[in-house]
């Protein structure tokens, strides 16, 4: 539907009219209206309405709720658009958000309670660049079929103009994640502040700036149990908890890391910088603020970033390089299963990054790397998650969204499945990291070896022969092939026992009802 006029008019006559309502909100799947006089709403005629999936009146929260599912929003602004701005409550809305983010509701943990605000957060502002990340990697999916020297169709030298602008053109909306995500947070988190995602895009930018190139490049430091972990120590200028300050602002050692492909920290960077140009417009006289308001926002908010988040972020990736430095060492099938569970958690927060130069110089050293063997599994066990949910459910809409969403995840790139699916129902995430540990848990005791850098199912030529000794391991593709077949099936199976049910988006209240009625029927 494309047009949710008629719809909004509808349910507000049949909640009473446009004078029985004071306020009105959303979360993720319901429209909730506080009303004058509930009895006025007619829930029969409310559930009549083509595109409502049945009404319920909260007792506790005082709310008439009305079940519309992911076009909720689009029904939300047609009704204040109609009944007007008087009916808005921003904040309540966030927060009706945040708590059902995660699936059927919120946590009254503060703990719990915050993970999910971060994750809603994530996955909000994630959802309007899905398509064009899913895009990128299929693009890059693609291009690796058509590369000689990968056995397959050898048509593309990977050395000639034409991979490099294509290898270019597909990983661009990665590259310019920060810009992107940026300007989508600051629509997410302020939809009302026009200036703001401008903003949130320009600190984006800075944060992949060229220029600071030469303060973000990293060195390689071999252990003694021959792991290579990241040192990014160009030009030291401070010492503090194994991190090396590599640059200084205004005197203050700064670690600068590279935020390209990134996402978290400019989405920090724009919750900094909402309550400031809220405020800044609010005291500055108007004649100064088209100038001003933007200018203090964005050089604050940039060098909080630059101060804060760039040091914190450097911290825990030389914490996590140890830890995967020590699990390796272990044994590649426990490692398999520790690193292929939480791997995509790093996703999550822009971390993952940190193991890229690890890996380059792995294969650079060896031609072959554990690490991208496992982690290749973990993509292959996200994309299945979003595949086994779009088997499983009966709304277009998600379907619409989880086939793109696992073909990207089987070309190499998660981000698509991880923001548009798994992690909004996040019992899908966790089902598919524990079928990741499973499958690269099986093909580390199986010694599976990966001799490239693409990964998943596309990444198959990778497990062929060793590009620098010309080795072919025997059975060695014959073990990806096994493991990814039970990656695969452990993940599908729990995501569909599990992690996964339409009630999820309707609300399990709804599903009650409706069973209940059916029940009556028959």
């Amino acid at each position: 539907m494309a047009n949710y006029t008629q719809m909004a008019t509808e349910i507000i006559e049949a909640v009473g009219g446009a004078s029985n309502v004071t306020k009105v909100i959303h979360c993720i799947t319901r429209l909730r209206f506080t009303l004058k006089d509930k009895d006025k709403a007619d829930t029969a005629k409310v559930e009549a309405i083509p595109g409502v999936a049945g009404a319920v009146y909260n007792q506790g929260l005082n709310q008439y709720q009305v079940v519309i599912g992911q076009a909720v929003e689009d029904v939300y602004d047609e009704v204040v658009e109609q009944l007007g701005d008087s009916v808005v409550d921003q904040e309540a809305t966030q927060a009706a958000l945040a708590e059902t983010g995660g699936g059927k509701g919120g946590s009254r943990n503060p703990f719990v309670h915050a993970f999910q605000v971060v994750i809603g957060t994530i996955t909000g502002s994630m959802i309007p660049i899905i398509g064009l990340l899913a895009a990128g990697g299929m693009i890059n999916g693609l291009l690796n079929i058509f590369i000689k020297g990968n056995g397959l169709l050898n048509w593309i030298d990977p050395n000639s103009p034409t991979k490099v602008i294509i290898s270019t053109m597909a990983m661009a909306p990665f590259y310019f994640l920060p810009v992107l995500v940026g300007f989508s947070a600051a629509k997410q988190l302020a939809p009302k502040d026009n200036t703001l995602p401008y903003i949130g895009a320009a600190i984006g930018g800075f944060m992949i700036d060229p220029n600071l190139n030469p303060l973000t490049q990293a060195t390689i430091a071999t252990s003694a149990k021959g792991v290579m972990s990241v040192v990014p120590a160009p030009s030291a200028v401070a010492h503090l908890f194994g991190v090396t300050f590599n640059t200084s602002y205004f005197g203050i050692p700064v670690n600068l890391p590279s935020y390209a492909y990134s996402i978290f920290p400019v989405i920090v960077a724009v919750a900094i910088a909402k309550p400031l140009n809220a405020w800044l417009k609010k005291k500055l006289p108007l004649a100064l603020r088209p100038i001003f308001q933007p200018m203090i926002t964005f050089f604050v908010a940039s060098s909080i970033v630059l101060l804060l988040v760039g040091p914190v972020i450097s911290t825990i990736s030389s914490a996590l390089s140890n830890v995967i430095d020590f699990v390796l060492g272990l044994n590649l099938g426990i490692a398999g299963i520790i690193v292929g569970g939480f791997y995509q958690c790093l996703v999550i927060f822009g971390l993952h990054w940190l193991v890229v130069p690890l890996i380059s110089q792995q294969l650079a050293a060896t031609g072959t790397s554990s690490l991208n063997m496992i982690v290749s599994f973990t993509m292959l066990a996200q994309g299945t998650g979003a595949l086994a949910v779009f088997f499983k459910t009966r709304k277009t809409d998600i379907k619409g969204l989880a086939l793109p969403a696992a073909i990207s995840a089987f070309c190499g790139v998660t981000e698509p499945a991880m923001y548009g699916i798994n992690l909004k129902y996040s019992r899908v995430f966790i089902m598919s990291s524990i079928g990741a540990a499973v499958g690269a848990g099986v093909a580390g005791f199986m010694n599976l070896q990966m001799f490239g850098f693409s990964g998943s199912l596309i990444g198959f030529p990778n497990f062929i022969s060793n590009p620098l000794t010309h080795a072919h391991p025997a059975g060695n593709l014959a073990t990806f092939w096994i493991a990814s077949i039970i990656c695969m099936v452990v993940a599908f199976a729990l995501v569909w026992m599990f992690g996964y049910k339409d009630s999820d988006v309707m609300g399990a209240g709804v599903e009650k009802k409706n069973a209940f009625k059916d029940a009556v029927a028959k």
